[in-house]
């Protein structure tokens, strides 16, 4: 069979005719001819010029192909099965060398697709702690892992998902430690699932959940590599995803979106109050405005006395009802959220202070609106935002008992948190419940709830997720 320089290059460029798709052949000095297939952009033009092309011009004629790779410099290098692979590394962003004459060829590591450098991430800045955050690029987050986690029984399982992206999804567990069999089943969950496209961890996330059109999520999001570790050594089993600076955890608990990095590096007791002030304020944030609209409808004798004056005071002569007044304000701060956030960044934060101030301030004063509508409504946001990791969940319940309330009162609004905990209460993945250690109760995973122990005490691995190994900490005399 010929296997020629231009029959060879001349097959990859059917297939690959973009223009970004380059093909450089070259010679060495004694006219054996050489050509290199990469995607332009995305590779490192410097490595394929000083570990490829420039050993391999002062070699021999009747060089075979084992010299060729014995030549090149660079130590990612692998041998090509055929047409199909030779595509496939080429748009992962590899470089593939072929030898005229040669059926074998070779696939060169020189990937170097743009990116941004190891930053502090946004959603969860930590005063105390570590502030390297997860990037796009899946190897510098696979090094940032690597560099906390140099465990031999680390075990690291690639899957390409996704027919036209194939996307690269990395799954992180500890083997002895991680319950058997829960890897395969993530494994499975998400390749069972044929899409396009991956364009983001969130996509996974929706294949690994076993009820996906639940209020609640089923995994845990961070950002951060030292929270990520920190619950792969728990017996959790970690995903990254390439091109999204997002790992998720499974399984996850409820507990976990009210615990932050920074709670592990402080006293133990003022993270405990730190997590209980963050449960409170998502509850009254949640519940505040329907209670306030049960009060003036259904039950105004809930409000004290001279509160009660006030309020009274504050809303007479105001058109329109309890009920339509809070969705009216809450709908204004949505869409003064949504519109800040799209906007570009300067003119966003101005568009903020005229609404916060110019539109609150003048429909109080027009009789539009009362003071304690705008009150209740803008504490109510900020409550949501202090575990920013629930806010989808939470405004979306806002809005819902808000609902009952404006429609059945203080009855339907207690049925509607029941009925709420009792769907929580019911809810698990993996066979680890949602609202653990609490439904059911599990006294020695308490510990690191909504109560933080000393380190001393967290000696343990969480019991619900039964893993074999559940030391963590030993104390040597």
């Amino acid at each position: 069979m010929n296997y020629s320089i231009k029959q060879r290059t001349g097959a990859v460029k059917k297939i690959l005719p973009s223009e970004d798709v380059l093909v450089f052949e070259f010679e060495s000095i004694d006219g054996k001819k050489f050509a290199v297939i990469y995607a332009d952009g995305i590779v490192d033009k410097n490595m394929i010029g000083e570990l490829v092309i420039k050993p391999l011009r002062a070699a021999g004629k009747d060089i075979a192909a084992e010299d060729v790779k014995k030549l090149l410099a660079s130590p990612d290098v692998k041998d090509g099965k055929d047409l199909k692979d030779a595509v496939k590394n080429i748009s992962d962003g590899n470089a593939v060398l072929y030898t005229d004459g040669e059926k074998d060829f070779f696939v060169i590591g020189v990937k170097s697709p743009p990116g941004r450098s190891v930053a502090e991430p946004p959603t969860q800045v930590a005063v105390k702690g570590p502030r390297e955050g997860f990037t796009e690029d899946i190897k510098v987050n696979m090094g940032l892992v690597r560099k906390r986690l140099k465990s031999d029984k680390l075990k690291v399982k690639t899957i390409t998902v996704g027919s036209q992206s194939q996307t690269a999804v990395v799954l992180f567990y500890i083997e002895g430690i991680c319950p058997e069999g829960l890897p395969e089943k993530i494994e499975k969950q998400i390749l069972n699932n044929e899409i396009d496209i991956i364009p983001d961890s969130s996509y996974v996330a929706g294949f690994m959940s076993e009820r996906p059109h639940s209020l609640f999520k089923r995994n845990a999001t961070c950002e951060k590599p030292d929270i990520f570790c920190a619950k792969v050594c728990e017996g959790r089993v970690g995903i990254i995803c390439d091109g999204s600076p997002i790992a998720l955890t499974v399984p996850y608990m409820l507990v976990e979106d009210f615990q932050a990095s920074e709670d592990y590096y402080a006293v133990s007791y003022r993270s405990t109050i730190l997590r209980i002030l963050r449960l409170t304020a998502v509850l009254v944030g949640m519940i505040l405005p329907a209670l306030y609209v049960c009060a003036q409808l259904f039950k105004i004798q809930l409000i004290p006395a001279q509160l009660l004056f006030k309020i009274a005071s504050s809303v007479a002569g105001i058109p329109l009802s309890p009920s339509v007044e809070i969705f009216l304000t809450l709908f204004v701060l949505e869409v003064l959220n949504e519109a800040s956030i799209r906007m570009p960044k300067y003119v966003g934060l101005a568009l903020s202070v005229v609404g916060a101030l110019v539109l609150g301030d003048t429909a109080v004063k027009a009789g539009i609106i009362s003071t304690p509508a705008v009150i209740i409504i803008a504490f109510s946001a900020i409550c949501l935002y202090t575990v920013p990791d629930l806010v989808e969940t939470s405004t979306t319940l806002r809005l819902i008992l808000l609902i009952v309330a404006g429609s059945v009162g203080t009855f339907g609004l207690v049925l509607a948190i029941a009925f709420i905990l009792c769907y929580l209460v019911t809810e698990q993945d993996y066979g680890v419940p949602l609202l653990a250690p609490y439904a059911p109760l599990i006294g020695k995973d308490m510990r690191d709830s909504l109560y933080k122990a000393n380190t001393s005490a967290l000696n343990k691995r969480p019991h619900v997720f039964k893993t074999k190994n559940r030391v963590r900490l030993k104390t040597k005399k």
